[in-house]
Order: structure tokens, then sequence, then C-alpha cells
């Protein structure tokens, strides 16, 4: 992948902060036609079944949302990705997927064990869409400046994918000790399918194993110079911190031998669960679906502890969100990023309404942060 000029340098920005020098990094989302009409949807699904299944248009779809970053004041890379939703690993195993229109699609019908165990000998590459992917990838290669900056698919995490493609049944074979050795081949079978998808699209991008930029379902992205895999993994958070050690940091830190480090998502409230992600080595950032669920001085408190990256929306307090003060939200973030040494990517959900103060606000966070 060839990288303008201007993404070259924010590449390097990033690196200084994963370093651990300079202030933090703030993505502030770009106003789009020069209007007061901002960006917060995270996914464009106008029109969405028609772009699904074609590339071209998918491509022109992510490129609109991504343009605006490019002049924007803000320390995100302009990202792009084929939309193409949590069924994009699973569907290679498969599973049917239920699309519906102004919806991202999802899971059919649960697979048994046996379809489940004859996964691994399909071809990902002929999958359909790993060729709309590839479709979409190729087109990005043909039309680009440079500017804008291409990311892997969504490839969820190893226990979503094992509960996207055996169904709920999962959480009734976890109690049962006589299913247990079917749950490890599950997620051995899940860990195999997300790994081989990963290394094909990041071929396709253009990515080295233990790098990647990810955009992380946004338009705006971060560039990783140790780390080359973004996953999800929602389900683990309806379970006990016993079963999480037992069934979902194995396989976590296994991918993280392989490549390098995991930014790793997550929705849903479970402390118990982010400090075990926070204490693993093979965890470098992570994002919170939910951050109103949490105190925000603990997450960075034990962010700074573990030297783990938040790379997250966070939580404003009542007021701020009531009065649209991004000032005063911009400063207590940076009071405590400052008290407690954490090192955050914030995505600010208090932000102005021009570009003008869109400029204040990236340089007030850096001036405040810097470290």
């Amino acid at each position: 992948m060839i990288y303008s000029e201007r993404v070259k340098e924010k590449i390097q920005q990033h690196k200084q902060f994963w370093n651990g020098e300079g202030p933090s990094l703030i993505l502030i989302p770009p106003a789009r036609d020069m209007g007061e009409t901002w960006q917060e949807q995270i996914y464009d699904t106008s029109n969405y079944r028609e772009k699904f299944f074609n590339p071209e248009k998918m491509w022109q779809s992510e490129m609109y949302r991504a343009r605006p970053v490019i002049e924007w004041p803000t320390d995100g890379i302009p990202t792009i990705r084929p939309n193409l939703g949590v069924v994009f690993v699973p569907s290679m195993a498969g599973q049917d997927y239920v699309l519906r229109e102004g919806m991202m699609p999802w899971a059919g019908e649960a697979l048994s064990p046996e379809q489940i165990r004859k996964a691994l000998d399909k071809d990902l590459s002929s999958a359909e869409l790993m060729k709309l992917a590839e479709q979409f990838y190729s087109i990005h290669r043909e039309k680009d400046d440079g500017e804008v900056a291409p990311y892997q698919a969504d490839n969820q995490g190893i226990f979503d994918i094992a509960h996207l493609l055996y169904g709920d049944q999962i959480f009734y074979d976890l109690m049962d000790e006589n299913q247990l050795s079917w749950i490890d081949e599950l997620l051995d079978i899940s860990r195999q399918l997300m790994v081989r998808a990963s290394r094909y699209v990041k071929k396709c991008i253009g990515e080295e194993d233990n790098w990647m930029i990810h955009g992380h379902g946004t338009e705006q992205g971060v560039y990783f110079p140790e780390s080359g895999l973004r996953i999800s993994e929602d389900t683990p958070a309806m379970i006990a911190p016993d079963q999480i050690d037992r069934f979902v940091m194995g396989s976590i830190e296994q991918c993280a031998k392989e490549f390098g480090s995991i930014f790793l998502h997550y929705c849903g409230s479970h402390e118990s669960f982010f400090e075990k992600l926070c204490r693993s080595d093979a965890v470098r950032a992570i994002d919170l679906g939910n951050p109103e669920s949490y105190d925000t001085r603990w997450l960075f408190k034990t962010c700074a502890e573990t030297n783990t990256v938040l790379y997250s929306r966070v939580a404003p307090a009542e007021e701020e969100t009531r009065d649209g003060d991004w000032r005063a939200y911009t400063k207590r973030l940076a009071g405590l990023v400052n008290e407690t040494g954490a090192r955050i990517i914030l995505r600010p959900l208090v932000f102005p309404s021009n570009r003008d103060e869109c400029v204040e606000m990236q340089e007030s966070w850096h001036e405040l942060t810097e470290q």
C-alpha cells in the first residue's frame, strides 16, 4: 500500500505515541459538506443491501465517509474497509446470514458440531464474502491517491465466532463437563478460521502480520506498529471470570503470538474482563462499547498501571452532555490522563459544532496531555 505524505506524517505521529512520546491522540469527527451535519453513525446502512453485494458501490460509500477526514483537525488517518459485518468469518465456515435493508447482517441458523468441523476444509479465498472483500481492496488500490488507508474487514474474536457458529448452545455446554472437550475444539476451529481470514485480508491490503492501520468501524484509523490484529469479543462479557480464564484468554494469547499483540473491543459491563485484558501482555489497546458503564478514573488508572492504551470513546459527565461543553470535557479527561499517567486515544463523545473550534479542541488536548 502506497501512502501519501500526509498519511506518512500521521504514521510518524502515531509511532511517537506508541513509544510513549508526545501527547495522547484525539479522533475528532468531521463535518460533511462544510456544513454542521456530523458523522455520528458508526456505520452507513443506507441502501445497504445493494452496497453489500456491489464492491464498487461499497467503496464509493466508504470513501464518501472517509474523504472529509483528510484535511480535518484530527489525529486520525482516513480509513475504509468493506463493511460486511460480523458474519464475515462465520459465513466462510458455511453459515448462512440474514441481510435486511437498513441493518447490519446477522448470523443465520447455528451449525452442528459436524458442520463446524468441516469448516477447516474450505477454501476461504473462494468464499462469497472474501471475494467481495478482495474486489473492494482491488478497487481501492486502483483508484485511491494514497490519502485513505484500507483496513481489515470485521473478523470478530475467537469466542465471538464460536458463539455465532454454534449459537446459544455454547452457554449450556460451558456448564457441562462432558462437553468441555468439544468447546475446546470449537474454539480452536474458530481461532484457525479467524487467523486464516485475517492473514488473507492483510495480504490483500499489503500489511505484514505484526502491524496495521485500523479504523475500528469508523472513518478514522490509527497506525499500530507492533499489533497486527483487532478483534471484538463481546460474548465473554456474558460469562463468569473463571470461564474467561478457561475459555477466552488462552485463545487471545495464542493469536498475539502470531500478530505481535492485539487491539481488542468488547461491549457490555465486565470490570473483571477489562482487568484481565489489561494485565495480559497479549493486549496492547482496548475499546469499550459501553464506556458509561465504568468509572473513568478507574479505567485510566488500570490502563496506566498495566501499560495498556485506552483507544475508546469515554463517557462525558451529565452536565457536559447537557451543555455540549467540549472544553470542560476535554479539560477533565486531560486532567485524568496527567493524574494517572494513562495513554489515551480518545474518541470524544462531546465535540464542537464548527471547524475552528475543532482546531482549538485538538490543540488544547495536545497541550494538556503532552508527556
